[in-house]
């Protein structure tokens, strides 16, 4: 093989507000908690079950970060893009480790779902800059291919064509 490729894409909510701290070196580090779910119905009891996972979330954008601290709160879903990264640190003299979601200060994506109560405002940021919101908007990128182009107008469809 070529090459290797690491890349994670979740869409979540938050478990809790995002945590901004500040580095030795004056960065600002955004820490989120994020939650994934997926439900099923047991076969055999036709009951419905639900797991949830949690994942660690930091972000090294400064763009990213201010979105992070002004916009997102507990219960936000977004839609995040970024690397898996595992390190290692040291808690009362035991080593242990870390699998975290990161996004780089070049790399990374965070874009935020769901309505105005949601905590989202479908805007994106990150690489691909920022996405409008309007009224063709689901929160999900299309590349603007459903979008119409031109004015919101209605046109009578029943005038007379003159062929």
């Amino acid at each position: 093989m070529a090459g290797s490729v690491n890349k994670v894409i979740l869409v979540g909510n938050l478990g809790k507000d995002p945590e901004i701290r500040t580095l030795n070196s004056g960065e600002r580090v955004a820490n989120l908690s994020l939650a994934t779910s997926e439900t099923w119905r047991d076969k055999s009891t036709g009951e419905r079950k639900e797991k949830t996972e949690w994942h660690r979330v930091v972000i090294f954008n400064e763009n990213i970060v201010k979105v992070a601290e002004n916009y997102l709160k507990k219960g936000s879903t977004v839609y995040i893009e970024g690397s898996l990264q595992t390190r290692k640190y040291e808690q009362a003299g035991v080593e242990k480790y870390t699998t975290e979601i990161v996004l780089q200060k070049f790399r990374g994506e965070l874009t935020m779902l769901g309505g105005r109560d949601g905590g989202g405002s479908g805007g994106g940021y990150g690489g691909g800059g920022s996405r409008g919101d309007d009224d063709y908007s689901s929160g999900f990128s299309t590349g603007g291919a459903n979008k119409p182009s031109g004015p919101r107008e209605s046109y009578d469809l029943n005038d007379d064509i003159p062929f």
